[in-house]
């Protein structure tokens, strides 16, 4: 009987999930090479820390589950049920870097950035025998004597146009989406893998902004101001989300539009456009609103007003302007119900480009229970390849690392059924 460090694995992708794959397939034992089309490793993981690395949230497990959507949610739930946010918190922890969960429920490195974090773990990965392959891109699989896809056999072009074939006992493919493209995530693989017979949805900005077109005038003034505290919604019964609200060059972009960003981009593609409500004041109640408006001085001007008695920034009140199509009612009962709900219409969110994660990828009906592609045996698919979303968080995190522990664990135990 063959042990497992007779067999070889390809890690095709050197992002959170890659990563994470090849340190269980390298901890049994297995000879792993990762394959990376950028100059290094780890890129993603870097730029995610750039604003505090958002490991995984202190939520109950119960309660991290309901953030996920996917057609098999009982496939991702297992997964991440079995490698989870205190597995993860563990594991971080072993690579010296102890977590602490923010004032948000969010969990992060001690301190709080990737570099310390990916400069441990590359050594761990060393350390067993990982070898990363960068400047190598991806290009499918040789032909077998049949003329499909070998999955036994990877190929791969070098960064001096080479092609070269890797032997592989599995592979895992943890490409990542086609978010973030400037490091490595660039949804070249999609149509490899149509090609190759495997259903892939389209992949999809999530997490991303919405484009509001400003006029000159107001974008040289208030492009970089926040909407401080509001409350957006998608129509009158439909998901909300509260925090502050970037004015960006682009439209809108933060915490409560990331959260409503999938709704609204599915809302866009059904109906052409979406209406998003936002409430200016989600703390007061709509007849205290107009209780304060009639405290209107009679020189005030209404931004005044707004200002002194609501407490209205200069740029909210712009804002309000801008994105209604006449004036601003002056009577205080229409004026405190529009407060509490300015439409504003999007026709497009941001491009996936400038997304923070994209939905879509490898239908999961596509793969079994180790993710494990039921056309191509051998070959395993982790992290936001797949066809799942969530909301930022940690979540997104969470999963990739979940995915990819299962999809190791899948062909631990495929090879050794061989």
């Amino acid at each position: 009987m063959r042990a497992a460090s007779d067999f070889h694995a390809v890690v095709v992708g050197g992002g959170p999930g890659g990563l994470m794959a090849a340190e269980v397939l390298a901890s049994a034992g297995m000879h792993v090479t990762v394959v990376e089309h950028m100059p290094s490793v780890g890129r993603k993981l870097l730029l995610a820390g750039r604003s505090g690395l958002n490991l995984t949230h202190g939520e109950p497990i119960d309660r991290v589950l309901t953030r996920y959507t996917s057609d098999r949610p009982e496939l991702l739930h297992a997964a991440v049920r079995a490698f989870g946010p205190d597995e993860v918190r563990a594991w971080s922890n072993g690579l010296g870097e102890p977590t602490f969960v923010g004032t948000s429920g969010r969990v992060f490195p001690r301190s709080l950035r990737a570099t310390p974090l990916l400069r441990a773990w590359l050594a761990r990965l060393a350390g067993v025998g990982v070898v990363a392959q960068t400047r190598t891109r991806w290009l499918g699989w040789a032909s077998g004597p049949d003329g499909r896809a070998d999955p036994r056999t990877v190929v791969v072009q070098r960064a001096d146009g080479r092609r070269d074939e890797l032997p592989a006992d599995v592979v895992v493919l943890a490409l990542g989406g086609a978010s973030w493209p400037r490091v490595g995530s660039d949804g070249g693989w999609v149509e490899v893998l149509r090609a190759a017979g495997v259903a892939v949805r389209d992949l999809l900005p999530s997490n991303c902004g919405f484009v509001v077109p400003w006029s000159p005038p107001f974008a040289e003034r208030h492009v970089g101001t926040p909407l401080k505290n509001v409350e957006l919604r998608l129509g009158p019964h439909g998901p909300s989300a509260r925090g502050d609200v970037m004015i960006t060059a682009q439209g809108l972009e933060g915490g409560p539009v990331y959260t409503l960003s999938s709704a609204v981009r599915d809302a866009i593609a059904r109906d052409g456009s979406a209406v998003v409500h936002v409430d200016l004041h989600p703390d007061l109640a709509v007849t205290e609103l107009a209780v304060r408006l009639r405290r209107r001085r009679p020189k005030d001007s209404l931004s005044s007003t707004l200002k002194r008695t609501l407490g209205l920034s200069p740029a909210a009140v712009a804002w309000c302007r801008e994105v209604l199509p006449g004036p601003l009612p002056t009577d205080p009962d229409e004026l405190a119900a529009l407060l509490k709900a300015v439409p504003v219409r999007v026709r497009s969110t941001t491009a996936i480009a400038r997304a923070i994660s994209s939905a879509g990828g490898v239908a999961l009906d596509e793969v079994d229970d180790s993710f494990m592609l039921v056309r191509m045996p051998g070959t395993f698919v982790a992290g936001e390849m797949l066809d799942w979303d969530a909301p930022t968080g940690g979540y997104l995190l969470q999963a990739t690392f979940s995915t990819a522990v299962a999809a190791a664990r899948g062909a631990l135990r495929w090879i050794e059924r061989q």
